[in-house]
Order: C-alpha cells, then structure tokens, then sequence
C-alpha cells in the first residue's frame, strides 16, 4: 500500500470503526445500579447527597431545608492504552491483523466502567461515602440514631440493591469519554524514529458513592436467611425525620464463587428442607466476573 495522508485517514475511519464496534459490545450491567453524571470540572461537588427530598402537607409557610452538611466530591482521573502499528505492516498490506485488537480495546474501554464501579463496590466496606463512614457500615448516622447496611462476616462479598430510585448508590461521572486519537503523521518523531504510527484511546471519568440507603452488603455467608435480613433492613430505612424512605431492593449482586447459592437463593421453587422458597422470583441477580 502507498503510504500518504489519503490511506493513512482510511485507514484510521477503519481502526475507529472496528474501535466502537468493540465499545458496543462491552457489558454494561453496572448502569442498572449506577447513576451516570457529566462533569464540567475536575471535580464535583456532591454535598446534596445527605437530604432525601420528600413532600408533607402545606399548612402556613413552606418549611425551607437546607442541604445537609457533607463535604464529598468526586475527582476526575484520566485513563489511557496505546497501540503501535508498524509501518511495514500497512506497505506490506497487512494491516487487517490490528482489527482485531482495537475491536478489543474498544471492548475493554466500554467495560471500564464496569470494572471501575465493581472495585469500588468492594471497597465499600472501608471506603467513606457523603457521611463521612463507610459506605457500607453498622453505624451511618441517621437522625438521633443509627442505621445498618452491612451484614458483617469476612467471606466473599454480595450486595443488595434498589435500582428503581432516579439517585443510585454508586455514581458514574464522566468528564472526557473514551475518544481513539491518532499520531500518524509521516513527520511525527514516532514514524521518524521507530517507523510505527500511534494510536491512543484516552478519557477522563471516575466513580463514587451515591445514597447508601440504597444498597446493603455482607460478607456473610449467603443463604435464604442472610438475604431475607438485608432486605428486611433495606424495607426499614428511614429519612432523618422518620420518614419511610419506601426502600424495596431488586438487585442481587455477587461474584462467580455466589452464583449457584444466588440461583438457590432466588430462582428454586423449593429450599433445601422441601418447602416452598418464598424468596423466589423477589430479585433478580447479576454474577460479576470484577468481584472475583
């Protein structure tokens, strides 16, 4: 193939194209639970996350309620992978065998989030969310007293959740999305030196946490009773004025070592002593290759 700017430009309309074809495909089953945000700055403020709206009857003046005093940010990081094509290849025509890999990098660049919000899940239970504590602690201070979402135990994590509610417990924020660029001109110092033309895919994003309120996690071990417990706490959850927060989780989280137990746990008609499980059918689950 001739080298010059016309082929060079084709051929990047192709490494794009294969790029978001890869990108399309990538999973995204961390959307159900994570709230995506779009980022002006390198940072974003987040201090509203301690007040739950809610509506109780007018009589006089409207009682006015200030956004709770929390200090939480989420600062953008910025994440990048490159690829080096060899000019020798395109002259010799064989260019075809970089498809390929950018059909994987852009898999692996659309199932970043993923991998992103899922570590953070499993950091939750020392990780600080908007109160200051863990966001999955014994002790999250809720009016005069305090609120669980943490089931104890020191196994493998899973995590109950409530997707329907428009704030989530983990938050996507994205400032740049993941873009190919290109350094593939004949005078760059990467053709001139090592005869290779570049291509990059960066972006700027991060995660954070979201309402707390809205997921439970244990490390205990997992059966119909540790489950029936992390719901029963997440029905009770109360505003600071007392106020049900109306919490039902449909969402059970957990990683491959869990998955026949969440089956058991959600899907079988009958539980190990032949009676009926009344939990069937009460969530649904997702096994996450990230929390193993």
């Amino acid at each position: 193939m001739l080298i010059n700017r016309g082929t060079l430009d084709t051929l990047y309309t192709a490494f794009n194209a294969a790029f978001r074809e890869g990108f399309g495909q990538a999973p995204a089953d961390h959307e159900r639970f994570t709230m995506r945000v779009s980022s002006m700055t390198s940072a974003e403020e987040y201090a509203w996350l301690g007040q739950w709206p809610g509506l109780k009857e007018w009589l006089g003046e409207r009682v006015l309620r200030g956004i709770a005093d929390h200090e939480y940010s989420i600062k953008n990081r910025k994440f990048e992978s490159t690829i080096e094509v060899d000019r020798d290849k395109i002259e010799d025509d064989q260019y075809g065998v970089y498809s390929p890999m950018f059909r994987e990098a852009g898999y692996a660049s659309g199932a970043h989030p993923c991998e992103l919000v899922y570590a953070l899940l499993k950091d939750g239970f020392t990780a600080t969310c908007f109160d200051g504590r863990p966001f999955f602690d014994t002790a999250h201070p809720v009016g005069g007293g305090t609120q669980s979402n943490d089931g104890g135990g020191n196994g493998a994590a899973w995590f109950l959740i409530d997707t329907k509610r428009m704030i989530k417990p983990i938050i996507h924020q994205v400032r740049r999305p993941y873009t190919l660029t290109r350094m593939d001109d004949l005078d760059d110092e990467n053709v001139f030196m090592r005869d290779q033309f570049l291509y990059g895919i960066d972006g700027r994003c991060n995660v954070g946490f979201g309402l707390w309120q809205l997921a439970y996690g244990s490390m205990a071990t997992l059966d119909s009773d540790a489950y029936r417990d992390a719901r029963a706490a997440m029905l009770s959850f109360k505003a600071d004025e007392g106020r049900p927060l109306g919490i039902v989780p449909d969402l059970l989280v957990v990683p491959p070592t869990l998955e026949e137990i969440a089956r058991e746990v959600l899907m079988a008609e009958r539980d190990a002593a032949g009676a009926t499980n009344v939990w069937r059918g009460s969530a649904e689950f997702v096994v996450s290759p990230w929390l193993a």
